[in-house]
């Protein structure tokens, strides 16, 4: 199984567009494909595909079609606490806060559940509290055959936080981990992940170890800036890049491949603007639309 990620650094220049597009592309070609949206903060590879989460769709035997992602937090043991005001003093993410004379209350939506207030408190007053941040959804992709175990040819595997999280990165490591599972059962020959925006912590953990990464981008002066950014942190990581200029004929490109042969990464598509594709977009149903129509 070949694991390509589809990133970018910054939002709107079309990564979820791209990695349906490639799962379509790849699934008419024959190969089985599990596409994994890692965008758990705002998922949306399922409003693209006209999929509603919450429905339950067939699943190989044995493997649970939605999972739960949990996270540690603390919880205050009043009656062992003295009111030392130590996790106050050395928790980083100032989760923590104790009023004057009170008990410690725990902020969790700050707290990134490092664990340090609970191993520091000499009384032992901070217990673990599991708590859910997270959820795991399967679909599969091929309405006219969904529900068939004989036609397991695209997968949407989707990872929603839940709440408030102030580190989504442990969310994004589980849900990953699962699509890896999910696609060793269906013996895919693809795994695709569509990372989130940005170069945080969320986004290099879907990035780590893959075959390949396409560096999706836009003839803008902002998707050059991010261009560069998202290049360096995947040479940094040392995975393979390639170039994706989603409406490349609009605009002008010339700092785009300017960057393409400083790098030395190559462009690897070009996909001009279409209205077939902005309206299958816009409507939910960019698992039809081929790449080969541009």
């Amino acid at each position: 199984m070949k694991t390509i990620a589809i990133t970018g650094g910054k939002g709107g220049t079309g990564k979820s567009t791209v990695s349906i597009l490639l799962a379509n592309k790849l699934k008419k070609e024959g190969k089985t494909v599990v596409l994994c949206d890692c965008d758990v903060e705002c998922p949306n590879d399922h409003l693209l595909l006209g999929l509603k989460l919450e429905e339950r769709k067939a699943c190989p035997p044995k493997l649970e079609e939605r999972r739960r992602v949990y996270a540690k937090f603390p919880k205050l043991n009043k009656e062992k606490c003295t009111k030392c005001g130590l996790c106050v003093k050395n928790c980083r993410s100032n989760a923590i806060f104790m009023p004057k004379g009170e008990y410690p209350i725990f902020l969790h939506e700050l707290c990134s559940g490092c664990g340090l207030c609970w191993n520091l408190c000499p009384q032992g007053a901070i217990e673990i509290e599991k708590k859910v941040t997270g959820k795991i959804f399967v679909n599969q992709l091929d309405s006219e055959t969904a529900g068939r175990p004989d036609s397991l040819a695209a997968w949407l595997v989707t990872g929603q936080s839940v709440g408030v999280v102030e580190e989504t990165g442990p969310i994004v490591t589980e849900v990953r981990k699962y699509a890896e599972k999910f696609a060793e059962k269906v013996g895919a020959d693809y795994l695709l992940l569509d990372t989130s925006v940005g170069m945080h912590c969320g986004v290099i953990r879907a990035l780590i170890d893959v075959d390949l990464a396409y560096a999706v981008t836009e003839p803008t002066p902002l998707g050059a800036h991010d261009l560069r950014l998202i290049l360096e942190l995947l040479k940094e990581l040392e995975v393979p890049a390639k170039i994706v200029l989603n409406q490349a004929d609009l605009g002008n490109r010339e700092e785009i491949d300017k960057i393409s042969r400083e790098s030395g990464v190559k462009m690897e598509y070009g996909i001009p603007y279409s209205k077939e594709l902005v309206e299958a977009y816009s409507r939910g149903r960019l698992g039809s639309f081929q790449i080969d129509k541009l």
